[in-house]
């Protein structure tokens, strides 16, 4: 049970299977006890205990804390540029609501989409808009709020208007080539940017489409309605007498829109979009610089009197964010403390040697995304830990890389939202008032895509076999293939050695 002693070239020690896996069980049942038995749910403080845990044991095994440290700030450092999207985003979501832009997008909706549609509709908007700028939390906390309050209006559940949002951002993220975890993927693969993309379509248009349907239906239980008419008409009235509506206030929403088309990055854009929502309610509500700087940093407060509407437009501000900010940040430096002791190496290994088919092997990447996102919390770690550690063995079953790099974005992208702990979760709970688990259900497209890929894996279809093009950068590059257990440099193999490995595997 002990770990394995240092190399001679001074290699850091390897824990045994068990003991890597004693930090995790020790973390998750901490987050049990808080939630079952404390009925509060604030995953920070066990994810910070368990740090603690995992330090404690690693300076057993002879880890110095500068060894431990390196990792635990590599990677919060890693994922510092979330952080910053995170902040901005909490003031695009200030500005905008005092601006007007929020609001009008709001009454326009309420005006327009009728009850039977709201779902479908629901999905398909922050689908394209994320896709245009990106980024699912810029889509969740500007499209997607304005879209709960149309919800609202309309009487439709939350959490079904959550499900259906998540669905269309998070498909959007996934699909978009301005989108971090997007290009992450391909990189840590090794694969194109565009290849990796179009591989996507083959889960990503199914699980969409099956979405749609699914929100069409439930959309037909409402069809006929008059649902709330009041509570609309209210709304409607709180939002008249608050804000000076005109098509104008549109601009700030345009402009991001524009930027992402062009190709601006992510953060940039964004603020762009804060700047935009600034001077919009400047010219177009009358604010004071003071109500502006207020509203970036500590959010919007409304008060009309209609409870829903206060409830709804009272959000925003780099404030409201900092809870999600510690919780990324304590998930980040737990994530990168098991990968600095070696711990989640350890446990990923032992996962690839039970892997004997296709089928095996995809559920091991996608299970191993969807394992770093339960215990990390971060969508980054849960793309690019399992896509360095099975690549290897996607090259010694001579498996196009295109396999893993959508295994590891379906169980990195798209499942991180699902998991109230995680940044993604813990972001749009915040940011659309629903609660992670309540939504989650009904996020089909986000669930279901990894299955589909699955299925794919188990039937042989859309998945590709090695190219010979392909075959070749690994040579050229010295790609570690994994080959009869043994680590081999494909730099040492021949192009007739590499095919007749992967003809002994389609033997099998």
């Amino acid at each position: 049970m002990t770990p394995e002693p240092p190399a001679p070239g001074g290699e850091l020690p390897k824990p045994s299977p068990p003991m890597a896996l004693l930090p995790l069980v020790v973390t998750m049942v901490l987050m049990l006890v808080q939630l079952a038995v404390f009925e509060e749910f604030a995953p920070q403080i066990p994810l910070a205990l368990g740090i603690a845990f995992t330090g404690l044991l690693a300076w057993t095994w002879g880890y110095r804390w500068r060894d431990m440290e390196t990792g635990l700030y590599h990677v919060v450092h890693v994922g510092l540029p979330s952080v910053a999207i995170l902040m901005t985003v909490g003031m695009i979501i200030g500005t905008w609501i005092l601006s007007g832009t929020v609001p009008l997008l709001i009454y326009y909706g309420l005006q327009l989409i009728t009850p039977e549609y709201f779902l479908l509709a629901a999905m398909v908007l922050p689908a394209l808009v994320s896709v245009a700028i990106g980024t699912s939390w810029g889509t969740v906390g500007t499209v997607g709020l304005a879209l709960v309050g149309i919800g609202e209006g309309l009487g439709i559940p939350a959490h079904l208007t959550g499900g259906a949002i998540v669905s269309g951002a998070f498909f959007g993220d996934k699909m978009s080539p301005l989108s971090d975890t997007t290009n992450l993927a391909p990189a840590v693969t090794s694969t194109d940017l565009f290849s990796h993309i179009r591989n996507m379509m083959a889960t990503a248009v199914p699980a969409m489409l099956t979405a749609a349907a699914l929100f069409w239906l439930l959309g037909q239980s409402y069809a006929g309605q008059a649902l709330h008419a009041e509570r609309v008409e209210a709304i409607m009235a709180a939002l008249e007498g608050q804000f000076a509506f005109h098509p104008l206030l549109l601009l700030p929403a345009l402009l991001v829109l524009v930027l992402a088309v062009r190709r601006f990055p992510a953060l940039p854009t964004l603020f762009f979009g804060v700047l935009a929502g600034a001077v919009t309610a400047y010219l177009g509500q009358g604010a004071s610089v003071p109500e502006i700087s207020a509203a970036m940093q500590d959010g919007f407060s409304s008060a009309t009197g209609v409870e829903a509407v206060d409830e709804l437009l009272s959000k925003g501000g780099i404030q409201s964010m900092m809870w999600t900010i510690s919780l990324v940040l304590i998930a980040l430096g737990f994530g990168g403390i098991l990968e600095q002791t070696r711990c989640l190496e350890v446990l990923l290994n032992a996962i690839v040697r039970r892997v004997r088919g296709r089928l095996s092997l995809v559920a091991a990447s996608t299970g191993g995304s969807v394992g770093t996102n339960l215990v990390t919390g971060d969508p980054y770690l849960a793309v690019a830990l399992p896509g360095r550690m099975f690549g290897p063995v996607y090259r010694g079953r001579g498996l196009s890389m295109l396999n893993l790099s959508r295994s590891i974005e379906e169980g990195g992208t798209l499942i991180n939202p699902l998991v109230p702990w995680s940044a993604g979760g813990a972001f749009t709970a915040g940011a659309l008032g629903i609660p992670t688990l309540a939504y989650a259900p009904f996020a089909v497209a986000c669930w279901l895509s990894p299955l589909i890929g699955l299925l794919y894996a188990g039937l042989g279809w859309f998945s590709p076999r090695a190219s010979a093009a392909e075959r070749d950068r690994w040579r050229a590059e010295g790609e570690p293939v994994l080959l009869a257990g043994e680590m081999v440099n494909a730099a040492q193999l021949d192009p007739e050695e590499l095919e007749r490995d992967f003809d002994t595997y389609r033997r099998r």
